[in-house]
């Protein structure tokens, strides 16, 4: 069960890293940049969904062991909803209306909170080596 736990952790990690600062860069430098948007749109419900899997099924392998990891995955899985279903369309709609400023403000919020958790379960990894 720990080495499952393990691995779907480890699997959320390297997913949102490579995602984050591999693929979504990427788009942008071997596609035009209004290609390279679209591509976005409709990745990131299914990055949003991955995330949740991944911490959801990472919550459920560490509880009998390790409750705290296990809230801390669970706390990512649980914010990631909202980020999907709300943030990500508000980001959608600010771009489409042109509206720079609120798009800015928008994607650096949803940054911040991959950021946060891609640290998270940087911490989750980290208590593995601790045990």
């Amino acid at each position: 069960m720990t080495l499952l736990a393990l691995l779907a952790t480890a699997l959320l990690f390297g997913g949102m890293v490579l995602y984050s600062f591999g693929f979504a860069a990427f788009l942008f430098t071997a596609l035009p940049a209004d290609t390279a948007g679209r591509t976005l749109r409709r990745a990131f419900p299914l990055f949003y969904l991955f995330v949740m899997a991944c911490a959801g099924v990472a919550a459920a392998l560490l509880w009998p062991t390790d409750r705290q990891s296990a809230l801390l995955m669970a706390a990512i899985a649980v914010t990631t909803l909202p980020t999907r279903q709300w943030l990500m369309p508000a980001i959608n709609r600010a771009t489409d209306a042109g509206n720079t400023t609120g798009f800015k403000g928008l994607h650096g919020l949803s940054v911040v909170i991959t950021l946060a958790h891609i640290g998270v379960a940087g911490v989750v990894l980290a208590r593995f080596i601790m045990e």
